[in-house]
Protein backbone atom coordinates (compact mmCIF):
# COMPACT_ATOMS: atom_id res chain seq x y z
CA UNK A 1 0.00 0.00 0.00
CA UNK A 2 1.28 3.63 -0.81
CA UNK A 3 -0.13 6.54 0.37
CA UNK A 4 0.01 10.19 -1.64
CA UNK A 5 -0.04 12.72 1.08
CA UNK A 6 -1.23 16.49 -0.03
CA UNK A 7 -0.79 19.72 0.77
CA UNK A 8 -1.05 23.00 -1.07
CA UNK A 9 1.30 26.72 -1.20
CA UNK A 10 -1.65 28.55 0.65
CA UNK A 11 -5.00 30.06 -0.89
CA UNK A 12 -5.40 29.66 -4.43
CA UNK A 13 -5.28 33.14 -6.24
CA UNK A 14 -8.33 34.65 -7.57
CA UNK A 15 -8.70 35.64 -10.99
CA UNK A 16 -8.64 39.42 -10.13
CA UNK A 17 -5.23 38.84 -7.61
CA UNK A 18 -2.11 40.36 -8.70
CA UNK A 19 0.13 38.01 -6.65
CA UNK A 20 1.05 35.17 -5.97
CA UNK A 21 2.05 34.01 -9.75
CA UNK A 22 1.56 30.46 -8.81
CA UNK A 23 0.09 28.20 -6.65
CA UNK A 24 1.03 24.69 -6.29
CA UNK A 25 -0.42 21.82 -4.46
CA UNK A 26 2.77 19.11 -3.45
CA UNK A 27 2.32 15.44 -2.41
CA UNK A 28 4.61 12.85 -1.08
CA UNK A 29 4.28 9.15 -1.76
CA UNK A 30 5.06 6.96 1.18
CA UNK A 31 4.91 3.58 0.88
CA UNK A 32 3.28 1.75 4.06
CA UNK A 33 7.20 0.01 4.79
CA UNK A 34 8.73 3.56 5.01
CA UNK A 35 6.18 5.38 6.68
CA UNK A 36 7.34 4.21 10.30
CA UNK A 37 10.99 5.61 9.30
CA UNK A 38 9.76 8.58 7.89
CA UNK A 39 7.45 9.08 11.33
CA UNK A 40 10.55 8.40 13.59
CA UNK A 41 12.72 10.59 11.50
CA UNK A 42 10.59 13.73 11.67
CA UNK A 43 9.78 13.01 15.67
CA UNK A 44 13.86 12.66 15.54
CA UNK A 45 14.06 16.07 14.03
CA UNK A 46 11.17 17.44 16.17
CA UNK A 47 13.05 16.26 19.53
CA UNK A 48 16.86 16.67 18.72
CA UNK A 49 15.75 20.55 18.39
CA UNK A 50 13.00 20.99 21.06
CA UNK A 51 10.27 21.41 18.70
CA UNK A 52 6.37 20.55 20.26
CA UNK A 53 4.36 21.30 17.42
CA UNK A 54 3.33 21.10 13.96
CA UNK A 55 6.38 21.86 11.10
CA UNK A 56 4.99 24.28 8.54
CA UNK A 57 6.30 25.82 5.40
CA UNK A 58 5.80 29.56 6.37
CA UNK A 59 7.22 28.95 10.24
CA UNK A 60 10.46 28.46 8.46
CA UNK A 61 9.99 32.55 7.55
CA UNK A 62 12.28 35.36 8.63
CA UNK A 63 10.59 36.56 12.16
CA UNK A 64 7.89 34.69 11.89
CA UNK A 65 7.00 34.05 15.44
CA UNK A 66 3.13 33.02 15.20
CA UNK A 67 1.51 31.72 18.75
CA UNK A 68 1.55 28.28 17.14
CA UNK A 69 5.00 28.35 15.46
CA UNK A 70 6.99 25.78 17.33
CA UNK A 71 10.44 27.14 16.05
CA UNK A 72 9.27 31.09 17.20
CA UNK A 73 12.46 32.24 19.28
CA UNK A 74 14.76 30.39 16.90
CA UNK A 75 17.19 32.07 15.22
CA UNK A 76 17.09 31.71 11.12
CA UNK A 77 20.03 30.09 10.44
CA UNK A 78 19.11 27.40 12.75
CA UNK A 79 15.42 27.25 11.05
CA UNK A 80 17.42 26.75 8.17
CA UNK A 81 19.27 23.74 9.67
CA UNK A 82 15.98 22.26 10.38
CA UNK A 83 14.96 23.23 7.10
CA UNK A 84 17.39 20.97 5.38
CA UNK A 85 17.39 18.21 7.52
CA UNK A 86 13.50 18.02 6.64
CA UNK A 87 14.62 17.62 2.90
CA UNK A 88 17.59 15.03 3.78
CA UNK A 89 14.64 12.99 5.68
CA UNK A 90 12.50 12.71 2.90
CA UNK A 91 14.99 11.56 0.26
CA UNK A 92 16.16 9.30 2.70
CA UNK A 93 14.25 6.36 1.42
CA UNK A 94 14.69 5.61 -2.55
CA UNK A 95 10.89 3.58 -2.04
CA UNK A 96 9.81 7.27 -1.05
CA UNK A 97 9.33 9.93 -4.55
CA UNK A 98 8.33 13.55 -4.16
CA UNK A 99 5.96 15.16 -6.92
CA UNK A 100 4.06 18.68 -7.79
CA UNK A 101 2.13 20.13 -10.06
CA UNK A 102 2.96 24.33 -10.16
CA UNK A 103 0.26 26.24 -11.65
CA UNK A 104 0.48 29.83 -13.55
CA UNK A 105 -2.60 32.23 -12.26
CA UNK A 106 -2.83 33.85 -15.44
CA UNK A 107 -2.08 31.77 -17.99
CA UNK A 108 -4.91 29.36 -15.87
CA UNK A 109 -7.71 32.18 -15.69
CA UNK A 110 -7.12 32.66 -18.89
CA UNK A 111 -8.40 29.08 -20.00
CA UNK A 112 -12.69 28.86 -20.42
CA UNK A 113 -12.69 26.04 -17.93
CA UNK A 114 -11.19 28.28 -15.00
CA UNK A 115 -12.99 30.34 -13.62
CA UNK A 116 -13.37 30.24 -9.47
CA UNK A 117 -10.35 29.42 -7.08
CA UNK A 118 -11.77 26.07 -6.69
CA UNK A 119 -11.26 25.62 -10.32
CA UNK A 120 -7.51 26.16 -10.27
CA UNK A 121 -7.57 24.23 -6.60
CA UNK A 122 -9.21 21.29 -8.62
CA UNK A 123 -7.11 22.47 -11.96
CA UNK A 124 -3.57 21.93 -9.60
CA UNK A 125 -4.95 18.49 -7.67
CA UNK A 126 -5.54 16.45 -10.61
CA UNK A 127 -2.33 16.05 -12.53
CA UNK A 128 -0.58 15.35 -9.12
CA UNK A 129 -3.01 12.44 -8.88
CA UNK A 130 -2.62 11.37 -12.07
CA UNK A 131 0.84 11.29 -11.86
CA UNK A 132 0.06 8.89 -8.15
CA UNK A 133 -1.91 6.63 -10.57
CA UNK A 134 0.84 6.50 -12.89
CA UNK A 135 3.46 5.50 -10.32
CA UNK A 136 1.43 2.93 -9.10
CA UNK A 137 1.37 1.20 -12.10
CA UNK A 138 5.19 1.46 -13.19
CA UNK A 139 5.30 -0.18 -9.95
CA UNK A 140 3.12 -2.72 -10.49
CA UNK A 141 5.10 -3.80 -13.46
CA UNK A 142 8.30 -3.94 -11.52
CA UNK A 143 6.78 -5.93 -9.05
CA UNK A 144 4.99 -8.23 -10.84
CA UNK A 145 1.76 -7.60 -8.61
CA UNK A 146 -0.94 -4.79 -8.77
CA UNK A 147 -0.05 -2.01 -6.25
CA UNK A 148 -2.52 0.26 -4.78
CA UNK A 149 -2.78 3.39 -3.03
CA UNK A 150 -4.81 5.99 -1.23
CA UNK A 151 -4.76 9.86 -0.93
CA UNK A 152 -4.79 12.08 1.88
CA UNK A 153 -5.47 15.67 1.87
CA UNK A 154 -5.17 18.37 4.34
CA UNK A 155 -8.47 19.57 6.05
CA UNK A 156 -8.81 23.51 4.82
CA UNK A 157 -12.88 23.78 5.78
CA UNK A 158 -15.73 22.00 5.64
CA UNK A 159 -16.86 23.57 1.97
CA UNK A 160 -13.72 23.26 0.77
CA UNK A 161 -13.29 19.81 1.45
CA UNK A 162 -16.73 18.72 0.17
CA UNK A 163 -16.17 20.05 -3.08
CA UNK A 164 -12.41 18.44 -3.00
CA UNK A 165 -13.62 15.44 -2.43
CA UNK A 166 -16.58 15.47 -5.00
CA UNK A 167 -14.23 16.88 -7.25
CA UNK A 168 -12.05 13.68 -6.44
CA UNK A 169 -14.80 11.13 -6.68
CA UNK A 170 -15.71 12.47 -10.20
CA UNK A 171 -12.30 11.89 -11.14
CA UNK A 172 -12.23 8.17 -10.31
CA UNK A 173 -15.40 7.25 -12.25
CA UNK A 174 -15.12 9.69 -15.30
CA UNK A 175 -15.24 8.51 -18.69
CA UNK A 176 -13.65 11.14 -20.13
CA UNK A 177 -11.02 10.84 -22.48
CA UNK A 178 -9.02 13.59 -20.83
CA UNK A 179 -8.99 11.87 -17.17
CA UNK A 180 -6.71 8.91 -16.48
CA UNK A 181 -8.51 5.37 -15.82
CA UNK A 182 -7.48 5.40 -11.69
CA UNK A 183 -7.20 1.41 -11.80
CA UNK A 184 -4.87 1.68 -8.68
CA UNK A 185 -6.43 3.91 -6.20
CA UNK A 186 -8.68 2.83 -3.15
CA UNK A 187 -11.84 4.66 -1.99
CA UNK A 188 -12.31 8.14 -2.32
CA UNK A 189 -10.08 11.09 -0.95
CA UNK A 190 -9.48 10.37 2.56
CA UNK A 191 -9.23 14.75 4.93
CA UNK A 192 -6.60 14.61 7.87
CA UNK A 193 -5.79 17.50 10.17
CA UNK A 194 -2.15 18.12 9.26
CA UNK A 195 -1.58 18.71 12.66
CA UNK A 196 -2.08 14.91 13.48
CA UNK A 197 -0.23 14.09 9.80
CA UNK A 198 3.50 13.53 9.66
CA UNK A 199 3.05 12.59 5.70
CA UNK A 200 0.99 15.95 5.30
CA UNK A 201 3.30 17.81 7.03
CA UNK A 202 5.98 16.75 4.79
CA UNK A 203 3.80 17.61 1.75
CA UNK A 204 3.75 20.80 2.65
CA UNK A 205 7.67 21.24 2.55
CA UNK A 206 7.23 19.76 -0.88
CA UNK A 207 4.63 22.41 -1.50
CA UNK A 208 7.17 25.46 -0.49
CA UNK A 209 9.71 24.65 -1.88
CA UNK A 210 8.64 24.44 -5.50
CA UNK A 211 6.64 27.55 -4.96
CA UNK A 212 9.79 29.19 -3.85
CA UNK A 213 11.57 28.43 -6.98
CA UNK A 214 8.62 29.57 -9.14
CA UNK A 215 7.15 32.67 -7.31
CA UNK A 216 10.72 34.12 -6.31
CA UNK A 217 13.24 32.47 -8.03
CA UNK A 218 14.87 30.88 -5.42
CA UNK A 219 15.66 27.17 -5.90
CA UNK A 220 17.90 27.07 -2.47
CA UNK A 221 15.51 23.96 -0.72
CA UNK A 222 14.24 23.01 -4.26
CA UNK A 223 17.70 21.83 -5.00
CA UNK A 224 17.28 19.58 -1.56
CA UNK A 225 13.75 17.82 -2.78
CA UNK A 226 15.13 16.97 -6.25
CA UNK A 227 17.04 14.09 -5.03
CA UNK A 228 13.39 12.70 -3.93
CA UNK A 229 11.06 14.05 -6.51
CA UNK A 230 9.73 11.36 -9.52
CA UNK A 231 11.55 11.15 -12.59
CA UNK A 232 11.64 9.46 -16.10
CA UNK A 233 14.50 6.30 -16.45
CA UNK A 234 17.09 9.51 -17.51
CA UNK A 235 16.16 11.24 -14.06
CA UNK A 236 14.48 14.55 -15.46
CA UNK A 237 11.20 15.27 -13.53
CA UNK A 238 9.90 17.53 -15.80
CA UNK A 239 5.89 15.72 -16.33
CA UNK A 240 7.06 13.37 -13.81
CA UNK A 241 7.85 15.13 -10.60
CA UNK A 242 6.72 18.71 -11.60
CA UNK A 243 3.86 19.36 -13.30
CA UNK A 244 3.23 22.57 -15.19
CA UNK A 245 -0.51 23.76 -15.07
CA UNK A 246 -1.72 24.97 -17.87
CA UNK A 247 1.56 22.76 -19.87
CA UNK A 248 0.62 25.10 -23.05
CA UNK A 249 0.48 28.25 -21.66
CA UNK A 250 2.55 27.91 -18.57
CA UNK A 251 4.15 31.39 -18.17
Amino acid sequence: MHVLFLDESGTPPRPQDQRPSYFVVGGIIIPETSWHRMRDGLMGIKIRRGIRGEIKWRYFAPANNDAKNPMRGLAQDVRDEIRTEIYRLMSSETAVKTLACVSCREAAYAMPSINTQDDLYHGTFKPVTERFEYHLSDLSKVTGRREFGIVVGDHRGPGDDKRLRGYHEKLLHSASGFTTNYKHLIEGLFIHPSNLSVGIQLADMVAGAVWRKYERGDDKYYQLLKPSLRTNAQGDEAGYGIIKFPKATFI
